[in-house]
């Protein structure tokens, strides 16, 4: 299995942590593939009670790896681990701190339970990329934290603090950095001894009230993505990163949808 993802089992609590802390943990395809096959063998194996996903290093996780992107067939990759994440029917605990951006931020919105490190700083920047949402975040993010709340955070791309994530629901619980996976591998302890059975019974109970909306959401964000990629905002925006400037969409002349 590749080490992008590193995994240990220990009384029915799988550990996952994306490792690639040179790149802040941002995806490339060999990562979204490794932890797409955690996940289904995950779902598969009845020794995982829980799984607690983290990040090496400082960070849980950069989103996309630009760079990678541009590797012809690359930029929708992400949706290799999509699909895993939504099908994934047991109690799922996130254990997030530093950056988490794009898919970085929107896998979270999955998770059952999220702590937060107090360094966190999470942003959806899909707008800015001159792209759309992502994991059903344009829905999950709403069933989180309202309409309202969820508009202004995914149409300004604003940073997310810890504090912010706590204050709107987005997180249960803040810990300082070095306290983060430690309480969060405590909660999951909490969960894992009771019967997988159980277990994944109320995960489905939980997750059937919000199965069309993220299915609706999933259509119409892979609708949207395959309209903006390779478009002129989303050129100018890649363009504007090799270059190391900020992208002047303004320039693009308007055109009909």
């Amino acid at each position: 299995m590749s080490n992008t993802v590193l995994a240990e089992l220990k009384d029915g609590i799988l550990l996952l942590t994306l490792n690639r802390p040179e790149k802040k943990n941002s995806f490339n395809t060999e990562q979204w593939k490794a932890f797409a096959a955690e996940l289904d063998a995950a779902r598969k194996d009845d020794d995982v009670n829980v799984v607690v996903i983290t990040g090496a290093g400082n960070d849980f996780s950069a989103g996309q790896d630009l760079k990678d992107a541009m590797v012809p067939g690359a930029l929708h990759s992400y949706r290799i681990l999509e699909r895993a994440v939504i099908d994934f029917d047991k109690p799922l605990v996130a254990a997030a701190k530093g950056v988490a951006v794009g898919g970085g931020a929107t896998i979270l919105f999955h998770s059952d339970v999220l702590y937060v490190g107090e360094s966190l700083r999470m942003r959806m920047p899909f707008n800015s990329l001159g792209m759309a949402p992502e994991f059903a975040s344009s829905y999950m993010l709403q069933a989180l934290i309202g309409t309202q709340r969820a508009a202004e955070l995914l149409f300004t791309t604003e940073w997310i603090n810890a504090d912010k994530a706590l204050e709107t629901g987005i997180a249960s619980r803040k810990f300082k950095d070095d306290e983060l996976l430690q309480n969060a591998m405590a909660k999951a302890a909490e969960i894992a001894q009771w019967p997988l059975s159980s277990l994944r019974e109320t995960k489905r109970c939980l997750k059937m009230a919000h199965k069309a909306g993220i299915d609706a959401a999933i259509m119409a964000e892979h609708e949207a993505m395959d309209k903006l990629a390779g478009g002129p905002a989303s050129m100018e925006a890649m363009m504007a990163f090799m270059e190391k400037r900020k992208p002047d969409f303004r320039k693009l002349k308007k055109k009909p949808l």
